[in-house]
């Protein structure tokens, strides 16, 4: 039985009338990780015993069970920057190579106490700083749909392993499109919750402004179901919002969205795409056309900045946020006499280049002299860009843009780090506004690399691209 094409409801089915058990699905999940590891990369540690035992617990429970959780025996794999109690959390780095968690994030204990069983920790980009899958100290992320290509970052295990079939959901963060831009390479669904709205306590901060942690699954339902359960206030994160969570019914509505006009900013026609992906693009504007959907190009004129501004905030508050690995307290430590030495050589040798060239940058951004004309400036455009977008959602119900203006590179193709930048051009305004973004697989080119595009609402209104995901599926297949 081909358990990765089920949805969740579907395998507790299975599981209610006795056909199989969580042991045989964790079994199922072992074998396929076993079988495309080595192709694609996705995960930097797999929980092999504790996922078996875990499974076994679920059906302890079953007997008193009055019906099952949302996540009953559903292996969930997790972004290696997100903690999981007495596993590591390396964030891909050889900094933190060594450290166990000593706790886990609030997201973790939800999915826990929603009958998750969680199979191990994914590969990403070090930090989270990435759009290719690249930067990791354990090696690149392939694309399971095609392994000559890149699988896309930063959350690149996180969709890698949901494409591959080696986890039926995953978690990832999306600091500046890194859940999105992984789903649209791998032909997955990707959510980027509201600012607030899933709790950020366990979540290893790379810029404490814009991260937010998101799910991923190959049919809406799971995504809806794995957002229900991460979802809600969290006292221990100071930024959480107490927002009410909506029911998974409300959320999978299909219905057709009567009067619904959605808009595309006019950068996309200014922006340099791949062809293919232009021509997707267009497609996708002309299906909802023909099924009533009325179109309008919006004007946003701050939008065009988004990749500066979002470079500039972003890299300062990592300059902030990753100084508290220093060698002394967890993770790498290079012996040394005295203590500038240690910091110099431990951060040296443990931070990778991309991740060092942005605490350089971040750090020359706040450092005194240079505050106001780069960090303070930056976030006064940010400012702007939050308000074109709320103007823009008085005209029209939704937003929609491509989600990279490029497909996926090679593995051995040489991308220099600003054009790299770049591939979050349609991503990141959403992380500088803190609204949700939805990435959707559509499309494909004839070497089999997925292609989509990504739907924009305003703030706590996922439901909306929900129920519009699910429309526009229903429409195309």
């Amino acid at each position: 039985m081909d358990l990765k094409r089920l949805s969740i409801s579907e395998i507790h089915k299975l599981y209610s009338k006795g056909d199989i058990k969580p042991i045989d699905v964790v079994e199922y999940y072992l074998s396929e990780i076993k079988k495309s590891q080595p192709i694609t990369n996705s995960f930097i540690e797999v929980f092999e015993e504790y996922a078996i035992e875990r499974a076994r617990e679920l059906e302890r429970m079953k007997d008193t069970l009055q019906s099952y959780p949302l996540l009953y025996g559903i292996p969930v794999g997790i972004k290696d920057n997100i903690n999981v109690k007495g596993f590591g959390t390396t964030c891909a780095s050889r900094i933190l190579s060594g450290y166990k968690s000593l706790y886990n994030a609030t997201v973790v204990e939800r999915i826990l106490s929603s009958g998750g069983i969680i199979m191990g920790k994914l590969n990403m980009d070090e930090f989270a700083m990435g759009a290719l899958g690249t930067y990791s100290y354990y090696g690149p992320v392939r694309n399971p749909k095609n392994p000559e290509h890149l699988a896309g970052g930063s959350s690149s295990g996180s969709a890698a392993s949901v494409a591959a079939g080696e986890v039926h959901v995953s978690l990832g963060s999306d600091t500046g499109g890194s859940i999105r831009l992984p789903a649209s390479f791998c032909g997955i669904y990707g959510l980027k919750p509201t600012y607030g709205r899933v709790s950020r306590f366990g979540l290893v901060a790379f810029a404490s402004s814009l991260d937010q942690i998101g799910p991923m699954a190959r049919n809406l339902e799971d995504l809806a179901r794995l957002f229900i359960v991460i979802s809600g206030y969290d006292p221990m994160d100071s930024t959480s919002v107490p927002f009410e969570v909506p029911a998974l019914d409300k959320l999978m509505n299909s219905s057709s969205p009567e009067g619904l006009v959605v808009g595309y900013p006019d950068i996309i026609e200014e922006a340099k795409m791949d062809d293919k992906i232009k021509v997707n693009f267009e497609k996708v504007l002309s299906v909802l056309e023909h099924e009533g959907v009325k179109i309008k190009k919006l004007r946003l004129p701050h939008i065009k900045y988004s990749v500066e501004v979002y470079q500039i905030i972003a890299m300062s508050e990592a300059s902030s946020n990753l100084a508290r690995f220093d060698g002394v307290r967890y993770g790498l430590r290079k012996r040394e006499e005295n203590l500038v030495d240690l910091y110099v050589k431990t951060r040296g040798e443990g931070f990778g280049e991309e991740v060092k060239r942005r605490i350089i940058v971040g750090t020359f951004a706040l450092s005194h002299g240079y505050y106001d004309a780069y960090y303070l400036r930056a976030l006064k455009v940010r400012r702007l860009i939050k308000e074109d977008l709320e103007n823009a959602f008085e005209e029209v119900g939704l937003i929609v843009l491509p989600v990279s203006p490029s497909l996926p590179p090679k593995v051995d193709e040489e991308i220099d780090p600003i054009s790299a930048y770049y591939l979050d051009i349609f991503n990141i305004p959403a992380n500088l506004a803190g609204i949700p973004a939805l990435s959707i697989p559509f499309g494909s080119t004839e070497e089999g690399l997925p292609m989509g595009f990504q739907v924009m609402a305003p703030a706590w209104c996922e439901g909306l691209l929900l129920n519009f995901a699910n429309f526009f599926e229903k429409i195309v297949t």
